[in-house]
């Protein structure tokens, strides 16, 4: 039986090492042309300067807003501090003269299922905050900048979807915004 003969395991090696050498610059030079466009710079940096500024806004709406808010009669305590108690710990009529629970940390710690309601109306008035504080800062940058930020839409009247304030023509049933169907077939 004759010898099978094997290449030579050093160019085996080098061709190899060639291949990985390729595909690894073509994943550095892929990696690059997505990193480094302009787009993508742009989204990393306003991400960055929304969470900044959204930590702005919910300190404002947590520290400023919602103290004076507590003061409100019906309210009586932090906004946060508000809850309803759905079920019951052990110690329930034991503690504050047979009235129940005073913090939210009580009915907690005695096994109590609460809803903490105050917590989600905190979050949501912040959430209201930070959308106002989005729009005012969207309409003053608009104001500096001949590109609206804003798109404003109106409703197309055939096929009573949104398009923009600016169309001719309406981009889902193709019919004039204008009204030129209207007059062409003297409706």
């Amino acid at each position: 039986m004759p010898g099978i003969r094997l290449e030579d395991p050093s160019e085996i090696l080098h061709d190899a090492r060639a291949e990985v050498q390729r595909r690894a610059k073509r994943l550095l030079s892929g990696f690059s042309d997505f990193a480094l466009r302009e787009n993508v710079l742009e989204v990393a940096v306003g991400l960055i300067i929304a969470a900044a500024f959204t930590s702005v806004v919910t300190s404002f709406v947590s520290d400023i807003l919602l103290p004076p808010l507590s003061l409100l009669p019906f309210i009586n305590r932090n906004m946060e501090e508000k809850f309803a108690v759905l079920r019951a710990g052990k110690n329930y009529h034991n503690g504050t003269h047979g009235h129940g629970y005073n913090t939210m940390d009580q009915a907690l710690a005695d096994g109590a299922v609460v809803l903490s309601y105050g917590t989600f109306l905190n979050k949501v008035i912040n959430f209201m905050g930070v959308g106002l504080a989005l729009y005012a800062v969207a309409s003053i940058a608009e104001l500096a900048s001949s590109d609206p930020i804003i798109k404003h839409e109106v409703k197309c009247k055939y096929c009573l979807k949104k398009i923009s304030e600016k169309a001719k023509r309406c981009v889902n049933c193709t019919s004039w915004v204008d009204g030129r169907e209207d007059r062409s077939y003297g409706h």
